[in-house]
Parts: C-alpha cells; sequence; structure tokens
C-alpha cells in the first residue's frame, strides 16, 4: 500500500529532469557577492527564489539589509504578525538556511566551460555531475530542499511540519549583515532546529550528519622596523631586518612535534569522547588518499594524534599569507620598512578565541627586538560549536538518512567553521542539524565546481524523508 511519503518520493525521481532545469535556472545567475559589479545579480538571485518559493504557496518576500537582501519564506502562510511555532498536529516549525551568493568564478581560464553556464558532464564511472560555480556551494543543495517541498505539496497539498526559510546573500563575504537581521527577526524565524545544507556526505553512498564545527580566529601582524626602506649594501647588517624579524617569529609558534606553542593555547580542549572516537576508528580514513588527492604524501599535524582528530577535534594554527619588501620581478636589494603575515587558528571544543587572539599577541610582542613594534587587525573571533546527538530531532534524522542511504550516518567533524550554527543558538535559541551532500571531490571554490546529480536527487529524497520524521514526532 503506497504512503504519502512514497508517493512524495516517486515524485521527485519522475521529475528529476524538470527539477534540474529549475536548479540550472538558478546557477545562470552570477550572484557573487564580493564583487559590487554583480550586485545586480544578488538581488535577481533573491528575486528568483522568491518566485519559486511563492509559486510553491510559501509566503515569500525579499528583505532588504544594508548588504544583499535576504530571502524570508513560511509555509503555511501566517494569518497575521509571526508564524507559529508548532503545527495543529504538535510537530515543531523548522527554519531551513541555505545561501544563494557564490564565491568568484577566477581565473576564467583554468573553466573547461564557462562558470555560469550549467551543464550535465559525464565521469568516467558513467556518475553525472552538474558543473557550474555554485553547484555544490550552495545552490544545488539549497535546491535539495526547495524540490523536497515541492513533492510534498504537489503530491499531498501539505507538508509534514511547518517550515520557514532563510536565504542569505553574504555567507561567502562573512554574512555582515545577518546578526543585525536576526535580532530584528527574532520572534519571526522562532523554531524548534535548524537544518543548514553547507556540508558534505562522508563519502559517495554513505551520509552524514556533522556534529562538530571548529572556531577560527583570524589576525594580521604587521612589523615594522626602519622608517623607510633601506639599501640593503649600505644597511645590511646594522639595521634590523622585518622580514626577519616576522619569519623568526612566525617559525616559533609550532614545535618539532606539530604542537602549538603559545602559552595556554590547548586550554579547553576536551578529549574526544570515547564513543565518537571508536566510530572515527572504524571509518577507514584513507589518509594516504586524501593527501595525495592534492598532490602531498607525508601528514604534517601533530605526531601521534589520529588524521581524522587533527582534522576535526585539534585546534591549529597556520600561516595564510607572509609578504614584505620588494615582490616584483627580478632583484631589488632593499631591507624593507615593514613586513605582515595573515595567521588562523581552527578551534574546537571550549577554547576561548578572546583568549587565543590575546595569548598570540602577548606571543609576538614577547619576541620582538628592539626599534621593532608591531600591530594587529583581527579579521574573525569564533568559538567552535559542538552539537546534541541525542535529541529527538537528530534521531529522526538518523533515521530518514538510513531510509534513505540504507546505511546509518556517521556522525562526523569538520575542520571549517560555519559560524551561523553559533548564531542560531546564540540569538534565536535553537540547535542545528548540518546535513549536507557535497563530495570533497566537488572543487568548492575552485575551477570546474561540480555536484553529483546522484548527491541532488538522494539530497531532495533525503529532505522529503526528514521532514516526514519530523513531522511524524508530532
Amino acid at each position: 500500500m503506497s504512503t504519502a511519503l512514497d508517493d512524495v518520493l516517486a515524485r521527485l525521481d519522475h521529475g528529476l529532469d524538470d527539477s534540474l532545469a529549475r536548479l540550472f535556472a538558478l546557477l545562470r545567475i552570477p550572484s557573487v557577492s564580493t564583487d559590487p559589479a554583480y550586485d545586480r545579480a544578488c538581488t535577481a538571485a533573491a528575486a528568483w527564489l522568491v518566485e519559486t518559493l511563492s509559486g510553491l504557496g510559501f509566503a515569500a518576500s525579499v528583505r532588504p539589509t544594508v548588504g544583499k537582501p535576504m530571502v524570508v519564506a513560511h509555509w503555511p502562510a501566517p494569518d497575521a504578525g509571526a508564524p507559529a511555532a508548532t503545527a495543529p498536529n504538535g510537530a515543531g516549525r523548522v527554519l531551513f538556511y541555505g545561501h544563494y551568493d557564490v564565491q568568484p568564478p577566477d581565473p576564467l581560464e583554468l573553466w573547461d566551460t564557462p562558470p555560469f553556464e550549467p551543464r550535465i558532464e559525464v565521469a568516467e564511472d558513467g556518475s553525472r555531475r552538474i558543473v557550474a560555480r555554485g553547484a555544490s556551494d550552495d545552490k544545488g543543495q539549497l535546491m535539495t530542499f526547495v524540490e523536497a517541498c515541492r513533492a510534498w505539496l504537489a503530491a499531498t497539498g501539505s507538508l509534514p511540519v511547518p517550515v520557514t526559510i532563510l536565504f542569505e546573500g553574504e555567507e561567502e563575504t562573512g554574512s555582515p549583515s545577518l546578526p543585525a537581521f536576526l535580532a530584528a527577526h527574532r520572534e519571526e524565524l522562532k523554531a524548534e532546529v535548524a537544518l543548514v545544507c553547507d556540508t558534505s556526505m562522508w563519502e559517495p553512498g554513505v551520509p552524514a550528519i556533522t556534529t562538530t564545527l571548529r572556531g577560527l580566529v583570524a589576525e594580521e601582524v604587521t612589523i615594522t622596523g626602519p622608517d623607510r626602506d633601506l639599501h640593503s649594501g649600505l644597511y645590511g647588517g646594522a639595521a634590523i631586518n622585518p622580514i626577519r624579524v616576522l619569519t623568526r617569529i612566525l617559525g616559533a609558534l609550532h614545535d618539532d612535534r606539530g604542537r602549538v606553542c603559545m602559552p595556554g593555547f590547548y586550554d579547553g580542549v576536551a578529549p574526544v569522547p570515547d564513543a565518537v572516537q571508536r566510530q572515527w576508528d572504524g571509518l577507514g580514513f584513507d589518509l594516504a588518499g586524501f593527501l595525495g588527492g592534492v598532490g602531498l604524501s607525508r601528514p604534517a599535524g601533530e605526531d601521534g594524534v589520529p588524521a581524522l582528530n587533527q582534522l576535526w577535534a585539534r585546534p591549529t594554527c597556520d600561516i595564510n599569507g607572509i609578504c614584505g619588501g620588494y615582490t616584483g620581478t627580478g632583484a631589488k636589494t632593499v631591507i624593507p620598512r615593514e613586513a605582515f603575515a595573515k595567521v588562523s587558528f581552527r578551534l574546537v571544543g571550549g577554547q576561548d578565541p578572546a583568549a587565543v587572539r590575546d595569548a598570540f599577541h602577548r606571543f609576538v610582542r614577547d619576541r620582538l627586538p628592539g626599534d621593532c613594534v608591531a600591530r594587529f587587525e583581527n579579521h574573525a573571533a569564533s568559538p567552535a560549536i559542538v552539537l546534541a546527538t541525542e535529541t529527538a530531532q537528530m534521531a529522526a534524522t538518523r533515521a530518514a538518512l538510513a531510509s534513505e542511504f540504507g546505511t546509518d550516518p556517521v556522525l562526523m567533524g569538520c575542520g571549517g567553521s560555519i559560524p551561523i550554527v553559533g548564531q542560531f543558538k546564540r540569538d534565536l535559541g535553537i540547535d542545528s542539524l548540518l546535513v549536507g551532500f557535497a563530495l570533497d571531490d566537488d572543487r568548492v571554490h575552485s575551477p570546474n565546481e561540480k555536484y553529483d546529480v546522484a548527491s541532488f536527487r538522494h539530497g531532495a529524497r533525503s529532505w522529503a524523508r526528514v521532514l516526514a520524521a519530523l513531522g511524524a514526532r508530532g
């Protein structure tokens, strides 16, 4: 006997080509958020999403901000004021988040085809891939949820749970307008749980729920010495060289075992729980293949620490950029006036971003010789996130993903940072479920970005199942 969910899944499969056509229409809009030349395209992408959601029966609108516009949509449409947090059957409202902005496509010459002309590519193994900027990050991902809603509404005229959708257009530039928007619309965006589709699967055919996110401290340090660039023949040996000072300090950040040497850096770093560690150890992570995929062969992290722990559960310090003196063609023998570096710290557990930032400042200043001064610029500071794994919503989502893929989802960590998750917890008081369908080889932020058609199909089917599972709780 066919169930409503069976009908929804059948609609998704039969309408896959139409779903891809709609995704292609969104991918053709070059909504690059970092470049003002694309401002109109960002506005067009927001308008396209509002038109699409309105056509499904959502109460959808473009919301202006000081930056790129937000898209907010509610189902069912509220009669007045803020939407109800729960449905008549007791099912809690969910808030789905995604972003319609994309990274710049540069360098264009490395794309096999134009980045905003989406196409289907057939891989050597016969699998089909959607190739375009934004295919994986995040237009393909957000459209899996939209298509799941479309199928539910077409099949039943309803959704299993009340849904609010929030799409932003500045994620790739740090979401500068988001905190004020959340604060101003706290009641309207109230929900039981947030769903975030900006993460990945463990591997093809194996779903994942991300339960930890590393925090981030990003700093820029500039060391200044003489009051001008100096001739190295006239001043070399007698005058301090800021590049030498800076590189000596940066080189002292790590010891020979790969540990960060800043006093207090590891305060708040807790061991991985035994049950989680056993699962990670049993995943059979291929470190050689992971490094080999980017042209490397030897691990360079902390000695004696498993690779997945290094990526998901250990803090790091990385030098992301360094510059000083003459960097043009040929030689110019100068001692530069100043040198600078960009340094980032990925944080875990209970590490305090402010404490890490202050420790870095002290570390640099304690090693400055006379005649040199340091100045700092802070670019980011956010704590790590550890999400609850024993909630009813988590159990429902795990069961839904297992039904779709035929295997239990991996509860994995993420080495990167997704600040929106912390903002949802801090500003709206709700936890998030991080479920995504990207793959490691999707070339996110790189030329020839792709998203497997199988990822898109399973993603839409998975969200249909998740909505059903969350609704059944009511």
